[in-house]
């Protein structure tokens, strides 16, 4: 088929008439299908749904504590261990929490605002004009965090190895810019895992701010779609690297169970030096005397090791594996003609990452809407809800049936070629 650039204006015109019958047939069947954000599908969820069967009345650790009862608040050995192989790192670094490492890191922040953190001259809360840098596209809740603590968010372009790093050497000699979010295993929504020469550049660059903190968030670690480890997205020690280069305290990590067992009712931790350990705890065991130990314990014997979550997530690859080639099928049927969109294909986590004609986003989303499919709002992997050049959709293929995906996928194709036909027609006038 013949790009679009290339049409003439009677062929744009016809492919535009041929495009709405398409459109028109779909909202016809008043479809209600949801696209929206990257959850667990039911049948992922299944399968740990006897994960408690492991406890069988037995609720006390290897070393003889009862997780039923109080204490313990950094959370039980074993599974420290397990996330501390899963990471790379001892598990004397690891800080066990409930469900939700978004919590982990709401909370790490409130701590550094209203405390300081181990290095700071003073608490962020006290810093006039103070900052963040956000990777973009990228999560929009991670953004969220920082903007109602008040930091005013600076957008970093992302690459095919993470963050643009030139850019954040230079933009980390001001003293205000505080911090820098990363998803660094298959990103939210690019699926980018950085390289090692921008982990190393993250970890050696000179800041202006003693206490510039790395929020480097691991949600993704484990969730590979290839069954072949060759291709699995690999990191280094985020720790280590950072103390190699004089900058021990730079790295927060967090991770989660999240997308490997229950969504709603995991566990989570955070990962980081001593220094920074000791001085989290002094204000953490003020806040709680311990987190649920029994989901731990339960975690634990039934994932003991690394290698029985990587076994475990070749079963949700094999779930999801299919939806994400799906999607791809359809992109790649529908708009592989022209050079005018182009999307991620990525090899792990969530999402693919649509990139529509420039300044159509936002309108795909809203006819797709009227078609019945729900999307993430277009730009809501910026900062501040604003993709500059309107071009970004975030796809979570993840929960749906396939059925649905490949009519949903179909539909956004659609209203993509309808919409820069459009454009084009705007631009022959």
């Amino acid at each position: 088929m013949k790009g679009y650039r290339d049409m003439t204006r009677e062929e744009l015109l016809a492919e535009r008439q041929e495009l709405n019958e398409r459109y028109e047939n779909y909202k016809a069947l008043n479809l209600t299908l949801d696209m929206t954000r990257g959850k667990p599908s039911p049948l992922q969820l299944d399968l740990s749904n006897d994960i408690y069967d492991v406890l069988n009345g037995d609720f006390k650790t290897a070393k003889g504590q009862d997780t039923r009862n109080y204490g313990i608040a950094e959370g039980i050995e074993e599974i420290r261990a397990v996330f501390g192989e899963i990471l790379g790192t001892d598990k004397d670094n690891i800080f066990m929490g409930n469900s939700s490492s978004l919590n982990q890191m709401y909370d790490a922040i409130m701590r550094s605002m209203v405390f300081g953190e181990v290095d700071s001259p003073k608490p962020w809360a006290q810093v006039e004009g103070r900052k963040w840098l956000c990777p973009t596209p990228g999560y929009d809740r991670h953004f969220r965090v920082t903007e109602t603590f008040g930091f005013e968010l600076i957008p970093v372009p992302i690459t095919e190895d993470g963050p643009d790093m030139d850019m954040v050497e230079e933009l980390v000699k001001d003293e205000k810019v505080k911090g820098i979010w990363c998803v660094p295993c298959y990103s939210n929504p690019d699926g980018i895992v950085y390289s090692k020469e921008t982990c190393e550049r993250l970890a050696k660059m000179e800041t202006a701010a003693s206490d510039f903190r790395i929020f480097w968030d691991n949600a993704y670690v484990v969730h590979h779609l290839s069954e072949d480890r060759n291709e699995w997205g690999k990191l280094p020690d985020m720790l280590s690297l950072c103390e190699s280069y004089g900058h021990a305290n730079r790295v927060y990590e967090f991770a989660s169970s999240s997308k490997i067992t229950f969504a709603g009712g995991g566990i989570s931790c955070f990962a980081c030096n001593k220094d920074n350990m000791t001085y989290a705890k002094k204000y953490l065991n003020a806040q709680t005397i311990c987190t649920n130990k029994v989901n731990q314990l339960a975690h634990a014997r039934y994932l003991p090791n690394a290698e029985a979550v990587y076994q475990h997530m070749m079963k949700h690859a094999a779930i999801l594996r299919p939806k994400f080639e799906a999607c791809q099928n359809v992109l790649n049927e529908e708009l592989g003609f022209d050079d005018l969109w182009h999307w991620t294909n990525p090899k792990g986590g969530y999402f693919v990452s649509f990139y529509a004609m420039p300044g159509t986003a936002t309108k795909i989303v809203s006819m797709c809407k009227e078609a019945g499919v729900a999307l993430t709002p277009a730009g809501a992997s910026y900062p501040y809800g604003k993709d500059p050049q309107d071009s970004n959709i975030r796809l979570a293929p993840s929960f749906p049936v396939i059925e649905d995906i490949e009519k949903a996928v179909r539909i956004l194709a659609i209203c993509a070629k309808i919409t820069a036909v459009d454009k084009l027609l705007e631009d022959l006038k």
